[in-house]
């Protein structure tokens, strides 16, 4: 079965663009296109689609107030949202982190990395642009390093795969990385995000580097 996709981006040119890479794959199908946020949420709550690709800046509803609404603290059946965005919107792509968003991908990334994104959503292993996982997230760190969040301290297992996910590791690689079992490694990610109230694989990339576990250089 196709996983099925919204579009959610104002500008037509770029939702034909991005309907033609996605449709063309033989496991995803787009079914519905938004030209602003109103309409981004108003489909994804009467379709639910498998995920949603939602861009950063729209009208009436930006990418951010649509991630809320779709995936944020609160919502009863959350919708895996991956935001499509440029490099220089970083402080709307971390807003969109904390609103839930499972993904981000860049609008140059090319259509391999577009139909990852896409797959890694459905599966529950998100994927971020490499270019974003380090400049974006050592940007927005806070300069305040080093304390930990509230709750169970994570094992020195547990540190290594936070640090392997904030690198934009996938959970494949991290189990190639650290010599264990891909069902070990998704154990681990589900008992970080306990510890730590987590919501998803982006939050914990977040978190390492807003704490300081992972070296900028």
């Amino acid at each position: 079965m196709s996983i099925r996709v919204l579009l959610a981006d104002d500008q037509a040119l770029v939702r034909g663009g991005l309907r033609l890479i996605l449709d063309a794959q033989p496991d995803i199908a787009v079914v519905a296109e938004a030209a602003d946020g109103v309409e981004a949420i108003e489909a994804a709550r009467r379709l639910r689609p498998d995920v949603c690709l939602v861009d950063v800046r729209m009208p009436r509803l930006d990418g951010i107030e649509v991630t809320r609404a779709l995936a944020g603290p609160g919502v009863p059946e959350p919708l895996k949202v991956v935001v499509v965005t440029t490099f220089d919107l970083d402080e709307y792509v971390y807003g969109a982190l904390r609103g839930g968003a499972v993904g981000f991908v860049l609008k140059d990334a090319g259509p391999v990395l577009l139909a990852e994104a896409v797959r890694a959503a459905h599966r529950g292993d998100a994927l971020v642009s490499p270019s974003i996982t380090l400049r974006l997230l050592q940007r927005l760190a806070p300069a305040a390093r080093g304390t930990d969040r509230p709750g169970r301290p994570l094992s020195d297992r547990e540190r290594e795969v936070v640090r392997a996910i904030a690198r934009g590791r996938t959970n494949r690689e991290v189990a190639a990385e650290l010599f264990i079992s891909l069902s070990t490694v998704k154990s681990h990610v589900s008992g970080i995000q306990t510890k730590l109230g987590l919501r998803n694989r982006v939050e914990i990339a977040a978190w390492a580097w807003e704490h300081g576990h992972v070296d900028p250089s």
